[in-house]
């Protein structure tokens, strides 16, 4: 590991291309950039899941940490080649004063060549993506609106500011839940006719689940608030032939019953994000099905038709900050 301390991004890409000399063929294949913008508090967090993803995806990993903008700019940095990482290159960036609005000055020379980009939010995600250019210079846009402090309403601006390439870690945790009740289909043609879903009211996994079912089904889910599960507890479908087909969540399993079948269970883990980074990583063209369950779930058509360019939008938090105190 190298340290550079109080520095400029000219020092860390020439201490890179060192690291990366002295590392050899550890550092080659890289397969994207990974950026990820995170809490200090998340930085371990981030660079677990990282190393992780890196497993199936070889990357080059820029953690980008925006600390306190009031002071004077400064530029600290780690560079990991191999090692704890595994097979990742990581550059983690701790950003002060003004040059944390501008961490594309940092980050864009060390981009990886000739390969995607892909941002990722460990963090509370931007209202507007467009407001950091980090989003807007990626391939492909990952959030997780579990980090907000609404998470249903984080879900619903990441639809009304939604641009093909975007994603959400929302979605990668209902894929096991979206496997199990697709397979239930495999044996018969019934038309499904209603369905319920049994959650916590601030879960987003449920809301998301709602909108899926609703577009590929055609159907109006029914959500059911409860308090007995911290997480998404059951999703029953009912169909026209008046079977029923219902998956419950019980400790890192999954029971499936269906109407004249014997009751099964079927593995259910709640993954760790590096493993649900990797899903998302594997595919770096638009999500259409994760387009049509978000727009679903918050009302809203024709999200796989945006434009998937995103033009910068400049914004400047201290200048808002005077904007609002004078209100």
């Amino acid at each position: 590991m190298i340290g550079l301390w109080d520095t400029t991004g000219t020092e860390v890409v020439k201490a890179l291309a060192a690291e990366r000399r002295s590392a050899g063929g550890v550092a080659s294949g890289l397969a994207l950039t990974l950026v990820s913008v995170v809490e200090e508090k998340k930085v371990r967090e981030a660079e677990a899941a990282a190393t992780i993803a890196a497993a199936a995806h070889p990357c080059r990993l820029l953690i980008v940490v925006r600390s306190d903008v009031e002071g004077r700019s400064r530029l600290d940095a780690e560079i990991v080649v191999g090692g704890r990482l595994g097979p990742a290159e990581a550059v983690v960036m701790r950003m002060y004063g003004r040059l944390a609005l501008h961490a594309e000055s940092v980050v864009m020379p060390l981009l990886a060549p000739d390969v995607p980009v892909v941002t990722w939010w460990h963090e509370e995600p931007p209202n507007m993506i467009a407001n950091d250019f980090l989003g807007v210079v990626a391939d492909r846009r990952i959030t997780d609106s579990a980090q907000s402090p609404d998470p249903v309403a984080a879900l619903r601006q990441r639809a009304a500011d939604y641009a093909p390439g975007d994603t959400d870690l929302t979605w990668t945790r209902i894929t096991l839940w979206r496997t199990l009740v697709a397979g239930a289909f495999d044996s018969t043609e019934a038309r499904v006719t209603g369905a319920k879903i049994v959650a916590p009211d601030r879960d987003p996994t449920a809301w998301l689940m709602l909108g899926w079912l609703k577009s590929r089904l055609g159907i109006e889910p029914v959500l059911e608030h409860t308090d007995r599960a911290p997480r998404m507890y059951s999703v029953e479908l009912q169909c026209e032939n008046g079977d029923c087909v219902r998956v419950t969540r019980e400790e890192g399993t999954a029971l499936f019953s269906r109407t004249g079948q014997e009751d099964r269970y079927m593995p259910l883990p709640k993954r760790p994000v590096g493993d649900e980074l990797a899903e998302e990583l594997r595919r770096l063209d638009a999500d259409q099905i994760y387009a049509d369950a978000l727009g679903a779930m918050a009302g809203m058509s024709g999200l796989e038709h945006r434009n998937p360019n995103r033009v910068h939008v400049w914004k400047d938090p201290a200048l808002a900050a005077i904007a609002g105190s004078t209100v």
